[in-house]
């Protein structure tokens, strides 16, 4: 592990129901960085290189999943931050925050079918070009757990050309159905998208279930975490 690497500090925060930000710190720690708890009330991002927002039933999912965290204490230091290049990552819950709170567009509503997706999903990669996709290659495929109930994105149709057009899709879900696929009906298949800049991103399925065969079905996830590593020890 380098100083630099070692040096490298990454929030995760945690509001009440969330249930993934533990995975998502062992993900950082994989990667030699350090895991910086940041919780829901505090205003004070303690000097964080980068915020991952992760998974779970933030605030039960009242009104709606993720409306009332993107309104927490935390996230207004968040927006403050990304506002000023800060890179923010948004996975599952994390992606239904994000919009709510306006750093991404769109929304994400129920799944088609109504019904609770848990499995592990077959993504392709369309963008590297970002602060989180780098390790990647355009066009790979990867294997990550999915889980979620409102997972399905959605967006004005003006809003999907200008993602479209953009690059600003990131990950699509791919695959044969009935066993693989759309899972949950998102508009253009869309898992994952990113900012203009590619600083701020978020997905639906959950790459920090997927670091290590050990535990997960793949390690592709780490791509990720990996990917932002890369991108701080450049600045």
């Amino acid at each position: 592990m380098s100083s630099a690497v070692a040096g490298a500090r990454i929030g995760v925060i945690t509001f009440p129901g969330t249930l993934d930000d533990v995975d998502a710190a062992r993900a950082v720690r994989f990667t030699g960085a350090e895991a910086v708890a940041l919780w829901h009330a505090d205003d004070d991002l303690q000097g964080v290189d980068a915020v991952i927002v992760p998974g779970g039933f933030s605030y039960g999912d009242y009104l709606r999943a993720g409306a009332i965290s993107a309104h927490a204490t935390v996230m207004r230091a968040v927006i403050d931050a990304a506002a000023k290049g800060l890179p923010v990552l948004g996975i599952c819950n994390g992606f239904q925050i994000l919009t709510e709170a306006g750093l991404l567009p769109g929304v994400v509503m129920r799944n088609s079918g109504l019904k609770f997706k848990c499995r592990d999903q077959w993504l392709r990669v369309e963008n590297t070009d970002t602060v989180w996709t780098s390790r990647y290659q355009a066009g790979s495929e990867i294997l990550v757990p999915l889980k979620n109930a409102e997972g399905r994105y959605v967006a004005h149709a003006d809003t999907l050309a200008e993602l479209e057009g953009e690059g600003r899709v990131l990950f699509r879900y791919i695959g044969e159905s009935p066993r693989q696929g759309n899972p949950n009906g998102s508009l253009n298949d869309i898992a994952g998208i990113c900012s203009a800049d590619g600083r701020i991103a978020a997905l639906m399925p959950h790459p920090e279930h997927a670091i290590d065969p050990l535990t997960g079905p793949t390690d592709d996830g780490l791509g990720m975490f990996f990917s932002i590593i890369d991108s701080l020890l450049k600045v």
